[in-house]
């Protein structure tokens, strides 16, 4: 062939690249599903060497994120984005392969069925990683179950209610692996650290601290309230008798002792257990007590022992017992403590005053008439009242205990010179007090006249109120104290009373410098 030129031969150009090849489906299927491999093996195969760096480079970044395995697992946004790369190569991929002839690794079905060999390695790498991430998982939880595992230990050295803040973060974590994570391993192993939980929080009562267990038992009885019974099983009654048997010896050993929260320790008992062993011996406690207090009455401190019956009493009405039947005989021990210490004033009076505390004695007596009236020894306790009231102006007159004996052999006419009745108390062989009214015309003397060495009272000339009484031999202490003037001060008088003499009393008023009398 020529081009026109004389002798010279016509040479077609060289092609700037080799022709592509015929289309071929099943040659960009392959290159394809080599992509999707992540490794860039299509590239590879049609000698694409940059996009083979471009495949290994955004691998290697998933790999930097995903290892090694947590629990919390790839972000969904690289997952994302890495699924939407493979999708973009294997695209592309097919593109090119389509065209393109392979360098190997032999003809297209081959490369097509060694690509879907391959994709077993990415499938294998995900099902290992989600294995490992779940193994992740599981000591995630064994890690937390530690945690409340130690939370539990470190609060059982101290006292509960310096520890019960960390028993409940504890609980809340058992909970949490119980309800959130059933299956896992940490969950297998929360019973067996409930049962720990129980005893470490219940310590105390192992330990026989009554009074100290009655709190945390208290508590264990909250637990199902956050676990549910079903899990618990039997450790959901756990508490009830301990914390029965404790409210009852902490209450009884209080009562002994005069601790002040044993009423509502009973109460506590009477209400929660009800029907309980325990329950049943709150009356016979109680009633022992006060039999052991009024049993005082006879001894060294009768005052003391009044005292406690009345607290006792009180402190028993005190008790919160419910709609139990308790309550109707509480209510009775109750009464009668405070039956015994009425009736056990009088002891108290007597002690008082032996003693010397004549003012005590006189309200204590003065009360014991008043409460009795049909007591035995009222008669009695009028008459100490009375001795007690003149030992208090005239000491002397309380050495020696009144009796009820009454008469005598020796007149004594006691007048009332004094314009204000006058109740005359006397004590000695016997004892007894009679009221005279206001002498009508009488008047105060002055504090000179009764200075003076005639001054003779109840020899005016008037007829003055009087009264005789007939009194044994002995000294005779008397008290002479005005009715109706608060600014009047008692007179006292001691006389030697002998047979074959009669005696005369004379009660009258001196009007003072000042304003008394």
């Amino acid at each position: 062939m020529y081009d026109g030129t004389y002798g010279q031969p016509f040479v077609p150009p060289m092609p700037s690249a080799p022709p592509p090849a015929p289309a071929d489906p099943v040659r960009a299927l392959a290159v394809a599903v080599l992509n999707l491999g992540g490794l860039g093996l299509g590239y590879a195969v049609v000698r694409r060497w940059a996009l083979v760096a471009l495949c290994w480079l955004a691998t290697g970044i998933l790999l930097f994120v995903a290892l090694p395995a947590d629990p919390g697992g790839v972000p969904v946004a690289v997952l994302v984005l890495y699924a939407l790369f493979l999708l973009a190569v294997a695209a592309h991929g097919a593109r090119v392969g389509l065209r393109t002839r392979l360098s190997g690794p032999g003809p297209a079905p081959l490369a097509l069925a060694l690509g879907l060999v391959l994709l077993a390695i990415p499938a294998g790498g995900v099902v290992r990683y989600d294995s490992a991430r779940d193994e992740a998982v599981q000591q995630m939880l064994l890690d937390r179950l530690e945690r409340a595992d130690r939370l539990v230990a470190t609060a059982g050295g101290k006292p509960f209610g310096r520890g019960e803040s960390d028993y409940r973060r504890a609980l809340a974590a058992y909970e949490d692996l119980s309800a959130a994570h059933p299956g896992s391993r940490a969950a297998r192993r929360v019973p067996a650290r409930m049962r720990t939980y129980y005893t470490t929080v219940g310590a105390p009562y192992a330990q026989g601290q009554y009074c100290d267990a009655i709190a945390p038992l208290t508590y264990l009885r909250t637990v199902p309230g956050h676990m549910p019974r079903t899990r618990l099983g039997e450790l959901a009654s756990w508490p009830d008798d301990r914390l029965a048997a404790s409210l009852y010896a902490c209450a009884s050993s209080g009562l002994a002792g005069g601790q002040s929260t044993w009423p509502q320790q009973f109460g506590q008992l009477l209400t929660t257990f009800p029907q309980s062993q325990q329950a049943a011996q709150v009356r016979p406690a109680v009633a022992s007590a006060v039999t052991r207090a009024a049993a005082g009455l006879g001894g060294t401190d009768p005052c003391g022992a009044i005292d406690r019956l009345r607290a006792l009493g009180t402190d028993i009405e005190g008790i919160q017992a419910g709609g139990t039947g308790a309550g109707d005989a509480l209510g009775a021990e109750a009464r009668r403590a405070t039956a015994s210490a009425d009736a056990g004033t009088y002891a108290c009076g007597v002690d008082q005053y032996r003693d010397g505390d004549f003012a005590a004695a006189q309200r204590t007596m003065a009360d014991f008439v008043k409460a009795n009236p049909k007591h035995r020894n009222r008669a009695l306790a009028q008459k100490i009242a009375i001795a007690a009231e003149i030992a208090q102006t005239v000491p002397a007159a309380g050495k020696r205990l009144p009796t009820t004996r009454s008469g005598g052999g020796i007149a004594v006419t006691v007048r009332n010179d004094s314009p204000d009745p006058v109740t005359v108390l006397y004590t000695g062989p016997v004892t007894g007090s009679f009221t005279l009214k206001g002498c009508s015309g009488c008047t105060a003397y002055s504090l000179v006249s009764t200075l003076s060495p005639g001054f003779r009272p109840c020899h005016g000339g008037r007829s003055y109120p009087q009264r005789t009484i007939s009194l044994p031999a002995g000294t005779v202490y008397f008290l002479h104290k005005p009715n109706g003037n608060s600014s009047a001060t008692p007179a006292s008088d001691t006389a030697k009373l002998s047979p074959g003499y009669v005696y005369t009393e004379c009660a009258y008023t001196t009007q003072t410098l000042g304003s008394g009398t």
